[in-house]
This record gives C-alpha cells, structure tokens and sequence, in this order.
C-alpha cells in the first residue's frame, strides 16, 4: 500500500504537469492560427492550410490524439478532403524520435542477449504514434520488419488516460448523461488504446488474425519472429513492394476488389471469429504485389466476448433485412442497463423505423456514423444502453466505411456481409 501510495504521489505532479503542457500546445495554436480560421469562416473562404495545422496540432499533443486523427482520416464522409488527406499521413509517417534515441532503445532492449542484425536502417520506412518501423537484416539473411516503441511513450499515454478519466468523471455529472455507463466505456476504449503499448502481446494478435484467416488466400499478414523480439521490439517479416490502399492508386477493377476483401476480412472478424481489428485504416492497409490484401498492425485488437459477438451480429443481419422489431428486441435482450419506466414499446417504434430508413441503403447512400448517432440519441432518450464492448465493432466499421466509400461507393455493404452470417448460420429466428 505504500508503494502504491508513493507512486500515486509521483503520478499525480507528472499528470499536472502534462495538462498545463496538453493547454499549453491548444492555446497556442489557437493564438496563432484562430484568427486565421476565424477570417476565413467570417468571409466564407475556405481555408486551405486546415487540415495541415490541425495534423500539426495532432502530433505536438502526441500518440493517442494522433491516433483520433488516424480514425478520422477514414471519414471523408464527414470531414473535407484535404483535411482527410492531411489527417491520412498521419498513419505511417509522424515525425520520428530522434535517432540517438531509437538507437538507445533499441540496443538497450537487446542488452544481455546477442545482437541479432548484421544491418539495420535506422531511418523508419514507417512512423506511426506509438512506434516505427525499421527495415533490418538478420545474421543468418533473412529480411525483417523491426517495430519499435517510441521512447518515453507509454509514460504520455497513461497521463493522457489519467486526463481524460478526469474529464470523463466530470462530464459523467452532467444530467443528460448521468444514466450512461460513459466511465466504463472510457475504460474499456482507453485501456485498448493503452494495449497497443504491448508489442509482445501484438505479435500474439497478429498470429491469431494468421490463424483465423488462413482459409483465405487472398489476405497476407506478416509472421511475427517472437525469438528475436523483445518487450519494446517486435520484429516480423519484411513484405516488400506493398502499394497503399489509396483510390488514386488502383485501377477501378482493383478498387472494387479490394473494397469486397475489406468488407470479407472485417466481417469475418466481427461474425465469425470475434477478434476485432478496431485500426484499420490505410497506414495499416496494404496491397500486396500479387493482388492480395495486406494488414501490417495488430496493435489495435479486441476479443469480443462470444454473447456480444452473436448480438451484435444478429443486430446486423437484420439491419440489413429490414426487420426493426428483431433489432429492437436484439438491442433490450442484451442492453447491460434499462432506466426504470424506460418506454419500451416506444423505443420499439422509433428503433422500428429508424432501421427501415436505414435497410438495403448502398455504401454511398448509408451513413454508419449518422445511424449510430441517431441509435445513441434514441438509447440515451428511452435510458437503454448497451454493454460497452459494444462500442469495438462500430469502430471498426466506422473506420473501414470510410475507406470503403473511397474504394467503390455503390457497394453494398449491408449485402455484402449476409453471405458470412448466414454460412455461419448466426442469425435468430425472427419474431415480431
């Protein structure tokens, strides 16, 4: 208890520190560039230089609202282009440590142990939030991906977590959100966050994505080398000639192709096998010389307890049919908590017509993020509301609708997903 306590005490001045630091860098910028924005707004131009300053302020704040921006790159349906395409380098290619200190951290974590490269390029073909990536070559040849955590990086993370519990609590008293369960949400999504500090753990991940998707020849994910990696180090193999999941980048057959392997690889996850990648968006997203889909991370990666995973893909299924009563009953079967004198019957109707607005709508014609909006308002309205894991499947789809709207906007994604659902005989029988 007293080390515990005296730690408390050495957490508590570094957080405060790191909150004058995070209030330092917004009111900074917005000195410097608000009246800017401000102009443009005032005089309805459109300022070019917006999603530029906004990726800058993204990076001085550091890695978890780097990752906010990675997720919102994805939705060019929500935000302009050029701030999408701002946004969108964020995923591979933030500035990098200096290199005296990946050099440290590297060499210090294979201290005690042989040094296993005979070359090394410490100059990253990748720069993410959390780590780089580093092309290196083994003594005995073999070319490999090194990933290696940023220096210092998880003391940051878990400050900016300890922040954003203190702003959640306080937003928690607020009358219109004192029924929802917003604390163990912000658990449950920033302890996932948090996770991605674990590289071993990630190397673990990306051998299961291995194993649950080896029926499919069309998706490769790099093998993880767990003998020459090490808590702050993964090292993986090296697969070369990648082009970047990029609409200007294929061919529009290639688009339409790879928009149905993204849909294929993500509902399987979601239906089938109940391991989520919540991080796909395209730094981690590749296509492979011969054609085939390539997923570079795993870091972002969530086991859905096997109740959520039938719910949520009984929810889906019947979205896509159309069938609002089953949905509604799908939603308050497995609500994790229902306000007393909550109007069932009313929820039941709004729920009723919200999904037959939404039924059989294409990619371009759906918007996931308005639904799951509009699902929200009416949960938060009746004071029903789901278990928190449910939030791990709306964002990976949040994020790959983004991707898939790029790719081939007449998809039909609804579609798309009932051939997985039904192979694996899920769905329930209907009622209502």
């Amino acid at each position: 208890m007293a080390r515990a306590t005296a730690g408390l005490g050495t957490e508590m001045p570094a957080t405060a520190l790191r909150a004058v630091r995070v209030g330092g860098i917004l009111l900074g910028h917005g000195l410097v560039f608000g009246p800017v924005a401000l102009g443009a707004r005032l005089l309805r131009r459109r300022w070019a230089g917006g999603g530029e300053r906004l990726s800058a302020l993204l990076v001085a704040l550091g890695p978890s609202y780097i990752k906010i921006g990675q997720l919102l790159s994805t939705r060019r349906d929500l935000l302009p282009e050029r701030v999408c395409t701002a946004l969108g380098r964020l995923g591979d290619s933030t500035p990098p440590p200096p290199r005296a200190a990946l050099q440290e951290a590297v060499r210090s974590a294979y201290r005690g142990r042989e040094w296993p490269y005979a070359e090394f390029d410490w100059t990253p073909v990748a720069a993410g939030s959390i780590a780089t990536v580093h092309r290196a070559r083994t003594r005995d040849g073999r070319q490999v991906a090194v990933k290696v955590r940023r220096p210092g990086i998880e003391r940051i993370m878990r400050q900016d977590f300890r922040l954003t519990s203190l702003a959640v609590g306080a937003v928690a008293w607020l009358p219109q959100l004192r029924s929802m369960p917003v604390g163990v949400m912000h658990a449950q999504v920033g302890g996932a966050i948090l996770h991605q500090l674990d590289l071993q753990a990630e190397g673990a991940a990306l051998e299961q994505l291995r194993a649950n998707l080896a029926e499919f020849d069309w998706i490769r994910i790099p093998a993880a080398l767990p003998e020459l990696s090490c808590d702050d180090v993964l090292v993986m193999e090296y697969l070369d000639g990648l082009v970047r999941l990029a609409p200007q980048a294929l061919s529009k057959d290639a688009r339409d192709i790879a928009a149905r392997q993204v849909m294929s690889v993500v509902y399987e996850m979601l239906f089938v096998d109940g391991l989520v990648h919540c991080d796909l968006h395209p730094g981690n997203l590749y296509i492979n010389p011969d054609g085939s889909l390539v997923i570079l991370d795993a870091g972002f990666v969530i086991q859905l307890p096997d109740k959520v995973r039938a719910s949520f893909a009984d929810f889906f299924i019947n979205l896509a049919m159309g069938n609002g009563p089953l949905c509604a009953h799908i939603m308050i079967e497995s609500a994790a908590s229902i306000a007393p004198g909550c109007d069932l019957d009313g929820f039941r109707a709004d729920l009723t017509a919200l999904v037959k607005e939404a039924a059989g709508a294409r990619s371009g014609e759906f918007n996931l993020a308005k639904f799951a909006g509009r699902l929200f308002l009416l949960q938060r309205t009746y004071g029903l509301f789901p278990v928190p894991e449910f939030a791990f499947p709306l964002l990976s789809l949040l994020v790959v609708e983004g991707i898939v709207q790029g790719l081939n906007p007449e998809l039909d994604f609804q579609a798309e997903a009932i051939p997985v659902l039904r192979r694996r005989n899920m769905p329930r029988a209907s009622v209502g």
